[in-house]
């Protein structure tokens, strides 16, 4: 007489809470021991006890098949779960959204130098706060100091780990307890529902706000100071524009009222351009270097923006004026550590030899990227991809507009090309959520938009075609 098959292979039968082994019974099943092997005891028992309660919950409620409760099933779903909790949560990916420095998508990218340096100096001991020349302690502002002095032509210059971190600090430092006057247009809003009257009051500045939202003038501000006040503040509206009958008082300007009356003028530029982008047909910013020359007295501005480093707040300036703000005691708090410290020297080095930034660099190799060059990728990737998708999608190569991102030139456009995406059904919409979630489900995944009924890949930052058509046969559209 044939014996019976046993339970743990009947499929389409549910599994009751008894048929599913104890943890330690599971843990000594031969496909478990390379598990424990490469990643001890600790982590696979935990996610073998996790494992099994969740089956044994679906065997409670009658959802388990029979199946996934034989021991070779339960070790397969055990090494699947071990590699999903050792997966990266940080991954890269394919910026085909049009938006070069992209804020959700880690903004500049880091270039070749910088991420050497990095690796080179963490790898052992570094000298981050030790004087290789006295043998003393040192400071690690100094391993960027002379470098942003330098470009900028400040006299002093200090780090800390972001530009809202540098208006805080600014501010705490040179007018906490105290009012600092800034126009109402430029009382902005950055991501998150950070705004600037929030930053003020973190820093313990009284904001006086003077002019309107369109037009503010010399005047304003010099009636507004009083003996209280200890700042006249500019902040460059990077991430908007406002047009039409306007008018804003420039640092040139303000530079001689702020210094007749013996305050400090600050101003906040954002963005952090370092070099005239309009040698390279782009919109030109305003440089640091133009503010200082212009009177201020600090300027502040971020490193992972258009300069293109690592996330950083940058602060230049008066010697006295660095001093009073190395001083005070928020600057531990945000100070930057050694990881992006040496990413940012190593791109700061990059504009020393402003020839080669276009290439050495990559956000603005990006941004002035030629057209020609992108518009051959989406010839490239064009047949590839409608291939991989069939015959219920079209595919089509499109003329496109760039913008900067991350609030710098907000109105200004780059020609680009890329794809237009669009699936042959009436479901449109629903179709473009599909695509879109098996396009960030590819091993790299590739983030595109969706506008006017089809998914657009702007291929202005897609250097190589190579890596979005090569994991192209994992594409599996949900239907």
């Amino acid at each position: 007489m044939t014996a019976p098959p046993s339970p743990s292979v009947v499929h389409g039968a549910p599994a009751q809470p008894q048929d599913l082994p104890a943890t330690d019974r599971l843990l000594r099943h031969a496909a478990v021991q390379p598990l424990l092997a490469d990643h001890g005891h600790t982590l696979v028992a935990d996610e073998a006890r996790v494992l099994l309660a969740a089956c044994r919950a679906e065997a409670v409620a009658g959802t388990l098949d029979r199946a996934q409760a034989a021991s070779d099933a339960l070790a397969q779903a055990l090494a699947a779960r071990i590699a999903a909790r050792l997966a990266p949560r940080m991954r890269p990916v394919l910026n085909l959204t049009g938006t070069v420095i992209h804020t959700n998508l880690g903004r500049a990218v880091l270039a070749d130098v910088a991420l050497d340096h990095v690796a080179a100096t963490l790898r052992g001991p570094n000298n981050l706060e030790y004087d290789l020349t006295t043998g003393g302690r040192g400071d690690r502002d100094s391993l960027v100091e002379d470098l942003l002095c330098t470009l900028t032509g400040a006299e002093a210059a200090t780090v800390v780990n972001n530009n809202a971190a540098a208006v805080v600090l600014t501010l705490a430092a040179l007018a906490g307890g105290r009012e600092a006057i800034v126009s109402r247009g430029e009382l902005v809003e950055i991501g998150g529902a950070f705004r600037m009257p929030d930053v003020m009051a973190a820093a313990g500045a009284h904001m006086v706000e003077v002019g309107t939202t369109n037009r503010t003038h010399a005047q304003d501000y010099a009636r507004a100071i009083t003996e209280r006040t200890a700042v006249l503040l500019k902040v460059h509206t990077s991430n908007y524009a406002v047009q039409g009958f306007t008018a804003a008082v420039d640092e040139e300007a303000l530079a001689p009222i702020a210094h007749a009356h013996g305050l400090a003028l600050v101003t906040d530029l954002g963005s952090g351009a370092l070099v005239d982008m309009s040698r390279w047909g782009l919109p030109r910013e305003p440089l640091p270097q133009d503010m200082l020359g212009a009177g201020c007295d600090v300027v502040t501005f971020s490193g992972d923006k258009l300069l293109g480093g690592p996330q950083a707040g940058l602060i230049v300036g008066r010697q006295d004026a660095i001093a009073r703000i190395r001083r005070h005691p928020l600057k531990r708090a945000l100070r930057l550590s050694k990881l992006p410290l040496a990413a940012l020297e190593a791109t700061l080095r990059l504009y020393l030899q402003p020839e080669r930034l276009t290439q050495a660099l990559p956000t603005l190799r990006l941004l002035t990227r030629p057209l020609a060059d992108i518009e051959a990728v989406a010839r490239t990737v064009q047949p590839v991809l409608q291939a991989a998708l069939g015959e219920g999608w079209r595919v089509v190569p499109v003329a496109l507009q760039s913008q900067i991102g991350s609030g710098s030139l907000p109105i200004d456009r780059l020609p680009s090309a890329g794809l237009a995406i669009a699936p042959q059904t009436p479901r449109k919409g629903r179709a473009l959520d599909a695509l879109a979630a098996a396009l960030r489900a590819l091993p790299v995944p590739v983030i595109g938009r969706v506008a006017d009924d089809r998914l657009l890949l702007d291929l202005r930052g897609l250097e190589d075609a190579h890596a979005l058509t090569s994991q192209l046969h994992a594409l599996v559209v949900a239907p």
